[in-house]
């Protein structure tokens, strides 16, 4: 490949990226096209990374090819004979290209077990249900080959303006398939400006660990190790799409993130995220969990091993709670943290959530309510809310944020701006009130309200009416009276003429 003059920018890979996207749209679903672009984009990136190190070896030990193979097997990729991209692209014209594409996934799999096992056991480049017949799915097959092969799209680390960009680019089109999924875009997909404002508000720090129960795609949990500023971290994740699973593995790589753990499994039912046989322990844990979700597996929850439902078990149809009692249990007693995405109604519904939202906040855990605009999240207008959760909390007082006006419109979704962000972090950490935005409520006025957190109970954001001058209005009626008398007489005297002819 000819490299270009200057290094491929973001908006450059973006752009090429996006383009492939035509060989499918309009014939495959977004929410499984979406597989096949982003496992072929970590091909290419693991096929171009290979081959930078291999131009690298070959010019320091002056062309010896053992050496530079010996020196390529300590890379954090094994790429198989055979299996690179360009390998691929080489036969795009055989019959059986999917069947091609699919051994060459699996060789690189085996090669680097440790870190893919059966990242792509969930995607088949040969399914006839996906991808069409034969000579529609070679066709589609090569045209995918054919953008990739973009001749600026080099993802050599010596070639890309910037150490994330490739995970950057992944993320981008992570996003750009959620829009066009529709309500299966919530399995894989939070709104990146959501993750932000969920990572602030824990405000993860070095050393520590962080924990997303429900990880999707991932993208959570690497704004949280963003916003630590170092490397100094360690993720950990469950997810119980397989594909989706998949997904956040390849993330991880993309940004460069190589010690993340991530578990393929029903977190609810069967917790992987454990260690000694006991829940593993988290400093910060962060989750947009599926809202309300029906047959969570009620059933088995008051025997659960781990007794994380000790305060109740949540409805079965309504997993809300479960999964913020999962997220309260595995963190640290002394300096644990939750942020948690939930439907409005965790803040009202009575019965048995009335009585676990009452433990929480009598036991003082609950340390923030934000109210956030609605239409923020694929699938689903309903506005949502934000649950912060701490130990150890210094007071009784739990801090009420009405978000709910702050947003720009966009053409499907709103977003929050970084103003809006900054506002809601800015009080969350001074813990203080501002009038018709936030308010510090203290224990006992909660309980007056029966532990009902609906945030208009707290925050009182009626605006009166403006005060009108009744005078000048009144005088200007009066003229209006007046004009319409004189033109009522002028109609009367036209129709008594009209009725003379």
């Amino acid at each position: 490949m000819t490299l270009p003059s200057s290094p491929i920018t973001q908006d450059e890979i973006n752009n090429i990226l996006w383009k492939a996207c035509d060989t499918f749209r309009g014939t495959v679903d977004p929410s499984q096209y979406k597989d096949y672009i982003l496992v072929m984009l970590f091909v290419k990136y693991i096929s171009d990374v290979h081959q930078d190190h291999f131009d690298e070896f070959m010019l320091k030990y002056k062309g010896n090819q053992e050496r530079v193979l010996r020196q390529l097997d300590k890379d954090k990729f094994k790429l198989p004979e055979g299996c690179s991209f360009e390998k691929l692209y080489a036969q795009r014209n055989e019959s059986n290209l999917g069947e091609i594409i699919n051994e060459a996934l699996e060789a690189i799999e085996d090669a680097n077990k440790e870190k893919l096992e059966g990242v792509f056991r969930n995607i088949d480049f040969n399914s006839e249900a996906n991808l069409g017949r034969t000579k529609e799915r070679n066709e589609r097959l090569k045209n995918l080959l054919n953008d990739f092969n973009d001749k600026r799209l080099d993802l050599r680390p010596s070639r890309t303006s910037g150490r994330d960009v490739i995970g950057d680019a992944y993320e981008y089109l992570i996003g750009k398939f959620a829009s066009g999924a529709g309500k299966k875009a919530g399995e894989f997909y939070t709104p990146p400006e959501v993750s932000e404002l969920l990572a602030a508000l824990v405000d993860p720090q070095p050393g520590e660990r962080i924990s997303d129960p429900a990880c999707g795609s991932g993208s959570l949990l690497i704004k949280c190790a963003k916003h630590v500023g170092t490397d100094n971290y360690a993720l950990y994740g469950q997810e119980n799409n397989g594909s989706t699973w998949a997904l956040a593995k390849m993330n991880m790589f993309l940004h460069d993130v190589t010690s993340a753990r991530i578990e393929w499994g029903d977190t609810l039912n069967n917790p992987l995220l454990v260690e000694n046989d006991k829940l593993m322990k988290f400093e910060v844990v962060v989750a947009n969990p599926p809202f309300s979700l029906d047959k969570w597996g009620a059933e088995g929850a008051a025997k659960d091993k781990y007794k994380r439902f000790h305060r109740g078990v949540p409805p079965k149809g309504t997993g809300d709670f479960a999964f913020i009692s999962h997220m309260i249990e595995t963190t640290h007693k002394t300096n644990g943290r939750v942020a948690v995405v939930v439907p409005h109604g965790v803040l009202f519904r009575g019965g048995t959530e009335g009585n676990i939202r009452q433990k929480l906040i009598e036991e003082n855990l609950l340390d923030a309510v934000v109210g956030l605009p609605a239409n923020l999240f694929f699938g689903t207008g309903i506005p949502a809310v934000i649950l912060v959760f701490k130990r150890q909390k210094a007071d009784q007082r739990v801090l009420f944020i009405d978000a709910s006006n702050d947003l720009a419109s966009g053409t499907n979704q709103n977003y929050l701006r970084e103003k809006d962000i900054e506002k809601i972090v800015t009080i969350y950490r001074a813990r203080k009130g501002v009038k018709k935005y936030a308010n510090l409520v203290d224990f006992n006025s909660i309980k007056e309200n029966d532990f009902n957190l609906n945030i208009a109970r707290y925050i009182d954001t009626f605006e009166a009416e403006p005060l009108v001058n009744i005078r000048p209005l009144n005088i200007e009626i009066k003229s209006v009276r007046r004009k319409l008398i004189s033109i009522e007489a002028k109609m009367d005297k036209w129709l008594k003429e009209l009725n003379l002819d």
